[in-house]
This record gives structure tokens, sequence and C-alpha cells, in this order.
């Protein structure tokens, strides 16, 4: 069942990471059927980070959510027209790692080249619009730009 698959994480030093599925198809040609696809939950000391991978709409990071909080989710939001079966909307990647229980946001996969249909800028301000009032943990928001733990 979607969400449900979590795999064995490993451990470099004291970082953890575990590999979770997402929803993507890995295959980059119609008889490419073997590539896999996943996000991944980084433990790392007292910091614990969520990469989103490349998915469309899923409810694989509900079952991330613990007593221990993401201090930081790194989510894809742009791709999505015409290929939303397997890229999220920017709402979707908002809602997404809200359901992992993140505290910020990073987007990602977004404003580096003309990958789809929407405008450039399209999916950044759809995010934005998407925090509503909390728009202060979106930590970036353009390339370029850099975020430092206080």
């Amino acid at each position: 069942m979607e969400g449900e698959r979590s795999f064995a994480g490993s451990r470099a030093g004291g970082i953890e990471v575990r590999a979770i599925e997402v929803k993507h198809l890995g295959a980059r040609m119609r008889t490419d059927v073997y590539r896999g696809y996943n996000g991944y939950v980084i433990d790392a000391g007292r910091y614990r980070i969520l990469f989103g991978g490349d998915t469309a709409i899923t409810t694989a990071f509900r079952a991330i959510k613990s007593s221990r909080p993401i201090d930081l989710a790194i989510m894809p939001i742009g791709a999505y027209n015409p290929w939303i079966s397997n890229h999220c909307t920017p709402e979707q990647a908002w809602r997404m790692g809200n359901d992992a229980g993140a505290d910020r946001f990073i987007p990602v996969h977004h404003q580096t080249f003309q990958l789809s249909r929407e405008p450039l800028l399209e999916p950044i301000e759809r995010f934005h619009r998407a925090a509503g009032n909390a728009t202060e943990r979106i930590v970036l928001s353009r390339i370029g730009q850099e975020f430092s733990e206080s």
C-alpha cells in the first residue's frame, strides 16, 4: 500500500539515512521498468531532515511524522504540468511536508531551467501562497540564497 514501504536505514558516523518509497515513475524510456525512486529521512544528531525526492502526491510522508519533528523538508515543487502523475504541485508539496511534521522547507525542482509547461516562477509563487501566513517557514526561495541555523 502506498506510503507504507520504508527501507532499512544505513549509518555513517553519527548520521542515519532511511529510504522511503515515494510516487514517481523511475523509467526514462517506455521499456525501462526496472528503475526505482525514493525519498530519504536523514537523522543527523539533533537535526532530522526529509528529502522528498521526486514525487507526485502521496501519503508516504504521513508515516514519517513522529514525536521527533522534521527540522527541514526539502520538497519538489515543479514540473507538474503536464507530468502531474509523477510530480506534485506546490500546494501538494506544502501539504506533504506538513504531513511529515516539517518545521521548515526548502523547495526544489524549480527555477533552474524550463522543464515543463508552467511558467518558470509559478511553482515558487504558488508555494508561497500555499504557505499563507507561514512563509517564514520557507527558508530558501531563489537560486543562490543561503540559510544557516542560528
